[in-house]
This record gives C-alpha cells, sequence and structure tokens, in this order.
C-alpha cells in the first residue's frame, strides 16, 4: 500500500499533535456544572477518531454523551486518558472526558497496554471499541497480525471482565478521494473479519455485538482524510446509542 507524501504527512501530523493541543473554545467555567460518577462504565477504546482534536477534527465522545444525558441514563465514561482541553458543560453536566483513545496507535500498541488501562480503571461494563485495525491498515500491517490482535485485545477485556459487553465498529471509510483500492479491499475484508470476529468471542455472560459505521457514512462527514467533523461525529454517536441503549435498560 501507498500513501502519498502529502497525504502521509497530513495522516501522522494530526495524530501525532493532539497530545499538545489546546481547545480554548469550549472550556467550561469552574463551578457551573456537576460530575457524572455513577452508573454503566462505558470505556470507549481506540486511536483518533475517540480522542479527536477540536478545532481540526472531532470525537463521537461529546455528541454520544450528550445523547445518554438526553436518554436519562446513569453512566460514567471511565479511562485512563482525559483530554487536555474541555468541552462545553450540558444541562448542567460537565463533559465526562476520560477513555482510553490514543491517535495513531495500532491494535498492537493496544494490545500491549489494554492489560494495563483495564487494571487501572477497575470496574467497567461496556468497551467501545472503535476502528480496530485501522492505524494498522493504513500503515501497511499485516493483515493476519491485525487480525490476531483484534483477538488477543478482546480476549484480554473478557478476561478483566467474564460478563463485560464490547460494542466493535465495522469501521467508516475515509475520504472517497483517500481510499484506494488497496485501501477499499482492506476495509471490505476489515468488516467481514469483525463480524466473525464478533460471533466467535460472543459468550453466554458476555456479548460482542457489531455496529455499522460504514453504511450510510459519506465525505460530508470528515473533516480531513479519516477523521470526524461535527456532522460525523453525531452519525457515531448515534450508531453507538443505538446499540448501547439495550444494554442500559
Amino acid at each position: 500500500m501507498k500513501i502519498t507524501v502529502s497525504k502521509f504527512s497530513l495522516f501522522f501530523f494530526v495524530l501525532f499533535a493532539i497530545s499538545s493541543c489546546t481547545s480554548d473554545d469550549e472550556k467550561d467555567v469552574p463551578g457551573e456544572c456537576s460530575p457524572i460518577e455513577k452508573g454503566t462504565k462505558i470505556m470507549p477504546l481506540g486511536a483518533s477518531r475517540v480522542q479527536g482534536f477540536p478545532g481540526l477534527f472531532e470525537s463521537y465522545r461529546y455528541e454520544l454523551w450528550k445523547d445518554l444525558i438526553d436518554g436519562g441514563f446513569e453512566f460514567d465514561f471511565v479511562g485512563t486518558n482525559e483530554d487536555l482541553w474541555q468541552y462545553a458543560s450540558y444541562k448542567n453536566f460537565c463533559f465526562d472526558n476520560e477513555h482510553e483513545g490514543r491517535g495513531g496507535w495500532t491494535a498492537a500498541q493496544i494490545n500491549e497496554k489494554i492489560e494495563s488501562w483495564l487494571t487501572a480503571v477497575g470496574d467497567v461494563d461496556i468497551v467501545l471499541f472503535s476502528s480496530p485495525g485501522g492505524n494498522d491498515a493504513l500503515s501497511g500491517a499485516d493483515f493476519e497480525g491485525i487480525v490476531a490482535n483484534i483477538n488477543s485485545i478482546i480476549d484480554k477485556i473478557q478476561a478483566h471482565n467474564s460478563n463485560i459487553t464490547i460494542i466493535i465498529e465495522l469501521l467508516a471509510p475515509g475520504k472517497t478521494s483517500f481510499m484506494t483500492e488497496e485501501y477499499t479491499l482492506l476495509f471490505a475484508q476489515m468488516k467481514t473479519v469483525i463480524t466473525q470476529i464478533a460471533s466467535s468471542h460472543t459468550t453466554a455472560t458476555s456479548e460482542v455485538v457489531v455496529v455499522d459505521m460504514a453504511t450510510g457514512f459519506t465525505d460530508g462527514m470528515l473533516a480531513d482524510d479519516i477523521h470526524y467533523n461535527q456532522a460525523g461525529a453525531a452519525f457515531i454517536a448515534g450508531r453507538y446509542y443505538d446499540k448501547l441503549v439495550p444494554f442500559l435498560d
């Protein structure tokens, strides 16, 4: 697989610059909101599409958080990573910015750290596994290795909690102009494999649920070649919400 120099540079700039940027436009004012610290423990897991980078591209987490508040659910986003920036409060609640999104990380890197993250967090009821293998595919990693790492991540999550629910994405594509024939084929292969992985890992006590982020996703939902804009974040959040509701009820 080849990435043009301009796309390659943009891709890794936005992924690795995340840790050094703070948004001043959406900061909460101290004392004007309260945290949500009870309910179902939800861990958003993945790379830059989870972490977000306000001003350049958006995470779905903020939109999903608002959707869950509107739904009247008690929930708590958990993770060892917290945003350097803050988001506007909503209905007098402060945004819960804990997550396990790491810009630029591959499934191999997540696989190395997932056990320590779970141990540090403790109780986790639901994991939202975003764009599994996406960065691996874009960097030209071996397909068999990608699949092995995704399987291992799920195994480790279920070993941490045998009653856990995992919602795993059929990942949304990149921009049409970015999706070469090689990428398109890889994304199609990943969709098939993710469905098989979900089925094979589902147990009597731990369900692995597939959420289709690809169908209906358009170029107009992207801020750049691969990351969500506001519309894309809302779209992804809506798909997650629909899958989450039965488990939160």
